[in-house]
């Protein structure tokens, strides 16, 4: 994409009604726009990374037998009466509106009664099971107060998988094969190594459910870790109880602030009981079907990337989710340099590498370093009259302090060496 062409355009100064340092960076450096307090819009910059958190989230749901569908945002109130959760006095973040023929509905806020209700009308038997089912959606909340940028939103964009399991040992192996996709998808959107499985309360059908946490002082979160073992607890089950029951000792815990980026639940016959959600076992007899919950909110996971990756000088993107893999710029009037620069990115993208081509005649080499810095791509790539004398090109990893001159084949191989 040519940079002249971005209709998007950075800002100096950071928006100040805003108080979360990935709003800020994510408004400054043109990935997202500010509509009301707690909800943003996605602008082309940021619906690239969006999309790549989506596609990796997709990647790994699919491998655990996932079956992605899409499910209404309208809900119908008589199937969440059935389940009790219409009620303003049990839930008070509804978003509900009439319809103009008469009735209510509600702006989705989960997702449990519309996939049970839904996987009613396939399950009859024990051969219908198990079944994994899960959508990308926007989901919406009226929280009283949202100040976290895109960590909490009234309006945002999330992945829910349910389970539908015949019974509790199924049900248990999938939920560890699907803590091992949740760990997945953080390694590979670059904060795997400061996430932890997290044990929070398991409500009425489970001792525990399981949070992935990650370390940040921006945290809203408390939890305690023991890095011997890796895991960690959340605050709200910190008791001696709890700590002997996982073999923790109180030396090893040590007290961190973090953001919740997913969680898991054991929803045993919560959501089944209500609709009757039932299959017939080999003896012809009527059981529960047994569910878990599996959620991810990829607007909360691109802000957690920039709370926890982002320096003085703007967001550091993991490769696996930047919005280009190179920012190319060409510095000075020199037609020699342009010509070059032009060549340079028809070439990458010949090669289906992923370029942002800052190719603005009017900025100076320090306004194009520091957008490039603010914007927070992978690779910068340099054209010059400098580094043409010397050659070629000189690039720099967004992580480093100083670049190198290279070659075009030189520069090829970094960009498509596999982890690319």
């Amino acid at each position: 994409m040519l940079q002249s062409k971005l209709f998007t355009k950075t800002k100096k100064e950071s928006p100040a009604d805003e108080v979360s340092l990935n709003a800020e960076l994510l408004i400054k450096a043109g990935f997202i726009s500010k509509e009301l307090a707690g909800i943003y819009s996605y602008l082309p910059l940021g619906l690239r990374v969006i999309k790549k958190i989506e596609n990796i989230i997709r990647e790994e749901m699919d491998a655990i037998g996932g079956q992605e569908m899409k499910t209404s945002i309208l809900q119908n109130k008589e199937i969440w009466e059935k389940s009790g959760r219409w009620s303003d006095e049990l839930v008070d973040n509804w978003f509900k509106t009439k319809l103009k023929n008469g009735g209510e509905v509600g702006l989705s806020w989960t997702n449990e009664e519309a996939h049970a209700n839904i996987l009613k009308q396939y399950i009859n038997s024990y051969k219908d099971l198990p079944i994994y089912t899960y959508d990308f959606k926007d989901i919406f909340r009226n929280e009283t107060r949202s100040k976290s940028g895109i960590l909490r939103g009234r309006e945002f964009y999330w992945k829910a998988l349910y389970s539908f399991s015949k019974n509790e040992e199924e049900h248990n192996i999938f939920y560890e094969k699907a803590k091992q996709a949740y760990k997945n998808i953080f390694a590979r959107v670059g904060i795997g190594h400061l996430t932890y499985l997290t044990f929070a309360s398991g409500g009425t059908f489970a001792k525990f459910s399981h949070e992935f946490q990650t370390l940040t002082g921006a945290g809203e979160d408390t939890i305690y870790i023991d890095e011997n073992k890796n895991i960690a607890i959340n605050k709200e089950v910190y008791i001696d109880e709890v700590i002997e029951s996982l073999e923790l000792k109180r030396e090893n815990l040590i007290e961190k602030k973090a953001i919740e980026v997913g969680n898991i639940f054991s929803l045993g016959t919560k959501y089944s009981n209500p609709f009757d959600l039932k299959y017939k076992n080999e003896n012809g007899e009527d059981n529960l079907v047994i569910m878990g919950s599996y959620g991810i909110g990829l607007g909360r996971l691109m802000g957690t990337v920039v709370e926890t990756l982002s320096d003085d000088k703007g967001i550091i993107w993991p490769e696996s989710i930047a919005p280009f893999s190179v920012h190319l710029l060409s510095l000075g009037k020199d037609e020699n340099v342009i010509k070059e620069s032009s060549s340079l990115y028809e070439y990458l993208k010949s090669k289906n590498i992923e370029v942002l081509y800052d190719d603005r005649e009017d900025l100076s080499a320090g306004e194009k370093f520091a957008d490039s810095d603010l914007i927070g791509i992978p690779y910068r790539v340099v054209v010059s009259k400098r580094s043409l004398d010397f050659g070629g090109f000189e690039i720099k990893k967004r992580i480093e302090k100083e670049g190198k001159i290279i070659n075009k084949d030189e520069l090829l191989t970094i960009l498509l060496k596999p982890s690319h």
